[in-house]
């Protein structure tokens, strides 16, 4: 028999499965909701990255639901179209003809393509949107800004029946109104209205940022709901950052156990995340 030579990295590989042993138990069962978009959808190596993440995680017990954006994708279809946008106060008004695009772009082209990165990796992913089995009922946020929704009742049971079927679902942010509209929901509140209804573990919302950051600028890696209020209120968090804080709180309120606010360009970062000590980002526990 030919004997091997152990070279360091497969030693530091099997040392990196035995640590995380603890995590790999402590996430058994576990829900975790991820919000897809930035870095992770820009590009086919990236999204099968994150596509391998995601099976490895279902591999190992954990029920992952992914809930993606689409936005730079909506606004090249529009393009594409012709069809004009309106705003009012820096956000799209969403007429008939712009929501008919964005279910379009969402449910189709965006959506089709995680499900199938995932299978691809050996998972079995199935695509939906908030509209099927009323899982998003929405209240219209704004009549200035047309079919924008806000989540409004929650019904996640048939979820847990994907679960039970060792299936992920890959969840498009539309929602069903109540007199048959479709509406459009901006992806964070979708995601953190989906992991409150499902009481997850955790809701891990992916951006191109290294987490929350300090009046120093070192990204704080873990903070607690009343520090995220007196950052905000002071000004250190501003910006595009405060819709994720906020989305994260909306979250912990309902039931989340904690947030992460997760640097997606960090290469396997869900994995860093759940089943190693370090973490990629950062992560807010309720007071």
């Amino acid at each position: 028999m030919k004997k091997q030579n152990m070279n360091r990295d497969w030693i530091a590989t099997a040392s990196t499965l035995s640590q995380a042993l603890p995590y790999l138990q402590r996430y058994t069962g576990a829900i975790v909701v991820i919000k897809l978009g930035g870095h992770a959808m820009g590009s086919d190596a990236a999204m099968d990255d994150f596509a391998r993440d995601v099976v490895l995680m279902r591999q190992v017990g954990v029920n992952p639901v992914i809930v993606h954006g689409g936005g730079p994708m909506i606004n090249a279809m529009l393009q594409r179209l012709d069809i004009k946008s309106e705003f009012v106060n820096g956000k799209r008004v969403t007429d008939t003809a712009t929501v008919e695009v964005v279910e379009m772009v969402l449910s189709g082209l965006v959506n089709k393509r995680i499900v199938q990165a995932i299978n691809r990796q050996g998972g079995k992913a199935v695509g939906l949107s908030g509209k099927d089995a009323n899982l998003m009922i929405c209240d219209q946020t704004n009549p200035d800004l047309g079919f924008v929704g806000t989540p409004a009742d929650m019904n996640p049971e048939f979820l847990h029946e994907l679960f039970a079927n060792d299936t992920i679902p890959v969840i498009a942010p539309l929602g069903a109104g109540r007199n048959g509209e479709t509406f459009n929901v901006n992806g964070d509140t979708a995601a953190g209205a989906i992991a409150a209804a499902l009481k997850a573990d955790r809701l891990l919302l992916l951006t191109d940022v290294a987490g929350v950051k300090n009046a120093e600028g070192e990204v704080m890696t873990e903070l607690k709901s009343q520090q995220i209020r007196d950052l905000t209120n002071s000004g250190v968090i501003a910006g595009g950052m405060i819709p994720k804080t906020e989305t994260a709180l909306d979250a912990i309120d309902g039931g989340v156990r904690a947030v992460v606010i997760l640097d997606g360009r960090a290469p396997n970062a869900c994995l860093l995340e759940l089943f190693t000590e370090h973490g990629a980002g950062s992560l807010i526990r309720p007071d």
